[in-house]
């Protein structure tokens, strides 16, 4: 039978084995229902504390959820965090709370007795967003874990303290002159460094502070365009646009930054060529070479580069046989040169059409054309004091050498070819008559024997008259003069050498 003090013992023992029947300690319940049921010893009472202990850890929950703290506190006290809090803490502070792991003891401190949580620096979410950290409960008078080691996350939250900020800026960008509305123009982007996907802090919205009513941006991809018809580099080239980018969706109180954007209007040929001056006068000497230049022409081209090219090219006139034009491509300037000989006296002046054209044509602006222009260029040719010419231009003559001094040969004419037709005074040239056997008439330029001629002796003559004009001894002109001596019978038979004979004295008549 059971004593009062067995059976009492046996009920308690009975409560906690129905306790412990599912963690596997029927074994201690057997024996409190035993018939040897009797007090536990020291190592069953601690070995049921620690099972009994497992059991509870089991059965309970630490006291906590993720924690969240706000960024950038700038208070004087530690920051409240959060709390950690086991179930199995009374009050009574036999709990003693541990934290380890990232920041912990630097970052983070924690009351070993209340488990509260506290930030001890200030938080920036930007440098980093969370931290793992550990936390375990401990008896504090035996110091063994009432819990296990339990890891936690602490999330900064973001608040907006970064402004949006354009990394490439400021941009350069180009864009054709007369492009339609709503061309591309660039693309801007600004990145504002706090949590996309907290709030609105990092939602970014565009606009446009500068630059209108050039220009729009797309509020939330930052894509430029062309927002006027008919922008004309010409009239302006250049315009600088300064571009917001506002966070909180563009909302009052949004943080914002801007970059300027650097555009540029490319060139179109939009712009036809026209000459300035309707009429050119331009003057040559006669006496010019060919390929010199007479003067210049030129068509203006609002445009540049490849757009203001330029092709000169005669139309008509009466001087295409005797001027070319050709286009300097480095000043786009048609230069007019001296294709033959020019003659004051056969020609005193020319006319031509010259036409400037764009050879690069753009078939959109065709209707602002024709991209072409004509002018009007008058040639004077200027008279040169030029030597007397002769004609013809060479003399053969033939005379018998028995011609007697003084004679007149041939006669030697020369004009001057200039409209004042100057007096001509006629030499010879010694140094082509060393013998001096001729003399020309100075003022008729007949050509005369001076001595007797001998073609025995010199069959050929050839010499130089000269023609000098009176008033101007510098302006001289010269031509040849072959002589050819002719043979006469003026000479008696000579033998070449003498002859000696012998005969005898009784020779016959004919022998």
């Amino acid at each position: 039978m059971w004593t009062s003090d067995r059976m009492s013992n046996a009920k308690n023992w009975l409560g906690l084995g129905v306790s412990l029947y599912f963690w596997g300690l029927m074994d201690l319940t057997t024996l409190a229902l035993s018939g040897s049921a009797r007090p536990l010893t020291k190592s069953q009472e601690d070995n049921l504390s620690d099972k009994l202990l497992l059991h509870q850890r089991m059965k309970r929950s630490w006291v906590w959820n993720q924690f969240f703290v706000l960024e950038e506190y700038t208070g004087t006290d530690p920051l409240y965090v959060g709390k950690l809090h086991s179930d199995m803490d009374r009050g009574d502070g036999s709990i003693k709370y541990i934290l380890s792991g990232e920041g912990a003891g630097i970052v983070f401190t924690i009351d070993d007795t209340t488990g509260d949580i506290h930030a001890i620096q200030r938080l920036d979410r930007e440098e980093r967003s969370q931290y793992t950290l550990r936390a375990q409960a401990l008896d504090r008078r035996t110091g063994r874990p009432m819990e296990p080691e339990s890891e936690f996350i602490i999330k900064i939250q973001d608040i907006n303290d970064n402004e949006p900020k354009f990394l490439d800026g400021p941009y350069v960008a180009s864009v054709p002159e007369m492009s339609p509305v709503g061309t591309s123009v660039i693309q801007v982007t600004a990145t504002d460094a706090d949590d996309p996907t907290y709030g609105n802090s990092a939602r970014v919205v565009y606009s446009i502070l500068q630059g209108q009513p050039y220009f729009s941006v797309d509020s939330r991809t930052g894509l430029i365009r062309t927002a006027l018809m008919n922008m004309d580099r010409e009239a302006k080239d250049y315009y600088e646009v300064i571009i917001q980018a506002k966070d909180m969706g563009g909302q009052l109180g949004g943080l914002a930054g801007t970059t300027t954007v650097n555009i540029t209007l490319a060139d179109v040929n939009d712009n036809p060529p026209r000459f300035p001056q309707k009429h050119y006068q331009m003057s040559v000497l006669e006496s010019a070479p060919v390929s010199s230049t007479v003067g210049r022409v030129v068509a203006k081209d609002l445009d540049e580069g490849i757009n203001a090219e330029m092709k000169y090219s005669f139309v008509d006139g009466d001087g295409l046989d005797a001027f070319d034009i050709n286009t300097d491509p480095n000043y786009q300037v048609g230069i007019i040169t001296v294709r033959k000989p020019l003659s004051f006296e056969s020609k005193k002046s020319y006319t031509l059409k010259v036409e400037g054209t764009n050879p690069h044509l753009e078939m959109r602006f065709l209707n602002l054309g024709p991209f072409r222009d004509t002018t009007t260029v008058h040639i004077s040719v200027e008279d040169v004091d030029e030597p007397p010419v002769f004609e013809p231009t060479f003399y053969f003559v033939e005379v018998p050498e028995d011609v007697e001094i003084g004679t007149t040969i041939q006669i030697i004419s020369a004009e001057d070819p200039d409209v004042t037709n100057n007096s001509i005074r006629y030499s010879i040239d010694r140094s082509s008559d060393p013998g001096r056997f001729f003399y020309v008439d100075i003022a008729t330029g007949a050509l005369m024997t001076a001595r007797p001629l001998d073609r025995e002796d010199l069959s050929w003559h050839n010499i130089t008259v000269l023609a000098v004009e009176l008033n101007n001894p510098s302006q001289v002109g010269s031509v040849s003069v072959t002589v050819k001596v002719l043979d006469v019978n003026d000479n008696a038979p000579q033998f070449s050498r003498f002859y000696e004979a012998f005969v005898c004295e009784n020779a016959k008549a004919g022998q």
